[in-house]
């Protein structure tokens, strides 16, 4: 787990490079979903289902807006580390220097937009009802911490690039463990309820971005950047854009298919159906963390490899981590197959003075959430072929094929399938669709992975 200089990631063993850039990179995903999970655990036992509702309602707005800065990371970190595999260490600085520039624009902008829309967004994703009120409380106060996020997502990417994997581990344990913490305190002492939980994960976000700018005004970075590498350079803005395009836009079809899902839902089983898909939704960002830490230690090896065109160490690096993550989605899979009922349990709250709605509510979660969980989790151990196929073109600067493999499980499976099974098997028709838009992605992917290898890689 030891950080490496980034000439490493082309000289040592790809099996044992892989694990040192992986589980990094897993603890992290996995900390930081233990925090939203946990979060949600204390928002439904100290506030109440209504608002985890309200939660999963405001997330894919913010989560879309400090994307901006995941996707300018993953842009530029493919570039960079194409550059430091080919001693171009100039390009490298500079891109970095965009980087900044990019996310700040960007993401205050975005903010500023959010805030003026708030009563025409929130609704559009779901807050109805009695979701409404909560919901509109935890955005505005969440809207503030975004661009220290969004900087955060940038700056994670770009410590993976230069083969730094336990700082960029240590930036997203740091916000995880704040966040906690405040939400006891805020929550359970100060009972401030949905504005508590929203200045929690505020007040995270920023002690992460300041753990960031330590780092990368710290000898411990490679990437010590001036004035002028600030200033916008287009060849490597377009370069950015084009790469970074590939994860702003699965951030926006997945941010459009909670807007779809809500509102089906809702129109399905009302407030307690959208608080179901609510709990699944955490458990999907928590189970998968070890799959999702594969890809992303996969980055930067396929990446700098590719740059310094060492062929057959990136073959190596694919197969490699099909392999890790594949095995470790079957375990997840195992897990969520036996324990969904257990897990369920979690996120409801068993206070005798809870109101009458919310019992009503935890009584329909508790029946209907395991059974979903089990379809929504059935493809889990073949999803690996479809994240790292995806991940590859990505990392090799090939913006086209990896932003149509990116969108072919959500855009161009998903979506339809949320539109047209409910009409023939009500609910059940929502869960299904997930493991068929796997099955569906995973060989599209894997067919056309194959003749890239095939073609290039020799």
């Amino acid at each position: 787990m030891a950080n490496i200089s980034s000439d490493e990631l082309g000289i040592q063993p790809i099996g044992k490079l892989l694990v040192k850039q992986s589980v990094p990179a897993a603890i992290g995903i996995l900390v930081m979903s233990l925090n939203v999970l946990i979060d949600s655990v204390f928002v439904g036992k100290w506030i109440g289902s209504i608002a985890i509702a309200a939660i999963s309602v405001v997330l894919p707005i913010t989560f879309f807006i400090a994307a901006l800065g995941m996707s300018i990371g993953v842009g530029g970190s493919s570039i960079i580390s194409r550059a430091l595999g080919a001693a171009d260490r100039e390009k490298a600085l500079k891109t970095f220097g965009n980087q900044i520039t990019l996310t700040f624009v960007m993401t205050i902008s975005m903010v500023i937009l959010g805030l003026i829309y708030v009563n025409d967004l929130i609704p559009i994703f779901g807050a109805k009802g009695s979701i409404f009120e909560p919901a509109k409380i935890y955005y505005i106060i969440i809207l503030y911490g975004v661009p220290f996020l969004a900087y955060t997502m940038m700056g994670n990417n770009v410590m993976r690039a230069e083969g730094k994997p336990k700082f960029a581990m240590n930036a997203m344990i740091i916000p995880s463990v704040a966040n906690l913490f405040m939400d006891y305190l805020l929550i359970y002492v100060f009972d401030m309820g949905m504005a508590g939980a929203a200045w929690a994960t505020t007040t995270a976000y920023f002690m992460s971005f300041s753990y960031v700018l330590y780092f990368f005004l710290s000898k411990n970075s490679e990437l010590k950047i001036n004035w002028g590498h600030l200033g916008f350079n287009i060849p490597i803005l377009k370069e950015i854009g084009s790469l970074g395009f590939v994860t702003l836009a699965r951030q926006a079809v997945i941010s459009f298919t909670y807007l779809l899902m809500n509102n089906i839902l809702f129109n399905l089983g009302g407030e307690a159906m959208i608080a179901v898909y609510a709990i699944i939704g955490r458990i999907l960002m928590f189970a998968l963390f070890p799959v999702f830490g594969i890809t992303q230690g996969f980055l930067p090896i396929a990446g700098f490899n590719y740059g310094a065109e060492k062929y057959d160490r990136v073959k190596e690096t694919i197969y490699t981590a099909i392999k890790y993550a594949s095995v470790l989605g079957s375990i997840v899979f195992l897990g969520l197959l036996i324990f969904p009922e257990a897990l369920t349990s979690l996120f409801l709250s068993n206070r005798a003075d809870l109101p009458a709605e919310d019992k009503l509510v935890n009584t329909f979660v508790l029946e209907h959430t395991p059974n979903a969980i089990r379809w929504v989790f059935a493809a889990t151990p073949i999803i690996a072929l479809q994240l790292i196929g995806a991940a590859y073109f990505q990392a090799i600067g090939k913006a086209i094929p990896a932003l149509l493999l990116t969108l072919t499980r959500q855009g161009f499976f998903f979506i339809p399938l949320i539109l047209i099974l409910p009409n023939y098997f009500g609910e059940l028709g929502i869960w299904l669709s997930f493991p068929i838009a796997d099955v569906l992605a995973t060989i599209v992917t894997g067919l056309y992975l194959r003749k890239e290898i095939k073609a290039t890689l020799v």
